[in-house]
């Protein structure tokens, strides 16, 4: 019981607490990859730790031995005595709720958004097939539309996509910046990551954190493609690009336009400095200790039992098996 409400209490810390503190911070824009790696870290551990306190509550934390007879006694008198009053067989079923109910949502949500996106993004392909036309000097599908704007779906191997008013609008190396930044989606996955961090929030819409961290995915993958184009190309290039795309990009697809572009300007052409080498490896540790508390908290019982020499060497616990049928043994008996 006590195992299950730290990891409760640890779950709602992160939801409550890291969540809105991330939020806050300054850092995640001179290091966009770390804060995409620490929303899933304060996200997926929250969900671990629900999933896992739930399984805490269902199976009791007994002691480790070495003998298998005396573990599976220990096994058959934890669950007798769990299951002997009300109190206990509740909280067990309550556990096996909670761990199933939270496991499975998830789990639909995930495969209904992804299958959801997949669907959506057949369709925009067979537009893009009908509407656009491959132009070979820039690598990329120009479709005939009056407003600039530029977006790609996933696949290295897929073009982007650029509206006529576009390449009227960008000049030759504005054009190299806007088709790097795609091309950076495409390269990180960012459809993927944009998706799943969407697949949480639509499993908890009432939980804020979920939907914060949906949100600063989507602007932090944006700052990442920005990152990409401006190491192909200089910053104000990519700047200048962004003024002129304020279009944003199909639900389908991901853009170099939209809402955030603004923030983003400023962004390059501020040139926050990146974080210094110690400030990386707090953040990593961060993050680390992040994704590695819940099964620590679960984990804490074996390791005090170990501790306390619940658990024996296996040579040494084959020698003490011996040693006790030979006590046991008497003339007549059969040893």
């Amino acid at each position: 019981m006590i195992d299950a409400a730290g990891l409760l209490a640890y779950a709602g810390l992160l939801l409550a607490a890291a969540a809105p503190a991330l939020a806050r911070a300054r850092w995640p824009d001179r290091a966009p990859r770390l804060a995409v790696a620490a929303w899933f870290a304060v996200t997926g551990s929250a969900v671990a730790s629900v999933a896992l306190g739930g399984l805490a509550l269902l199976v009791p934390t007994i002691r480790i031995s070495a003998d298998l007879s005396r573990l599976l006694a220990a096994c058959v008198m934890a669950l007798r005595a769990q299951y002997a009053h009300p109190g206990g067989a509740a909280a067990a079923g309550a556990g096996a709720v909670l761990a199933l109910a939270v496991t499975a949502r998830v789990a639909w949500c995930a495969a209904a958004t992804l299958a959801s996106a997949a669907r959506a993004r057949r369709r925009h392909r067979f537009q893009l097939r009908v509407v656009g036309r491959p132009d070979p000097g820039l690598g990329a599908l120009v479709i005939d539309h009056h407003e600039p704007a530029a977006w790609c779906l996933p696949g290295q191997g897929t073009p982007a996509v650029l509206t006529t008013a576009a390449v009227a609008a960008l000049g030759g190396a504005q054009l190299a910046a806007v088709l790097a930044h795609e091309r950076g989606h495409q390269r990180g996955r960012h459809h993927l990551l944009v998706s799943l961090a969407g697949a949480l929030a639509a499993a908890f819409p009432r939980v804020p954190a979920f939907r914060h961290a949906h949100q600063q995915v989507a602007r932090l993958t944006e700052l990442l493609a920005d990152d990409a184009a401006a190491a192909a190309s200089h910053r104000l290039t990519v700047a200048e690009a962004l003024l002129t795309l304020g279009a944003p990009a199909p639900a389908a697809a991901l853009g170099a336009g939209g809402p955030s572009a603004a923030a983003r300007i400023r962004r390059l052409i501020a040139a926050p400095a990146p974080l210094s080498r110690a400030a990386t490896a707090a953040v990593m540790l961060m993050v680390a200790a992040l994704l590695a508390a819940p099964l620590a908290l679960l984990a804490g019982p074996a390791a005090a039992a170990a501790g306390k020499n619940y658990c024996l060497h296996p040579h040494a616990a084959a020698v003490a098996h011996v040693a006790a049928q030979r006590d046991t043994c008497t003339p007549t008996s059969r040893c």
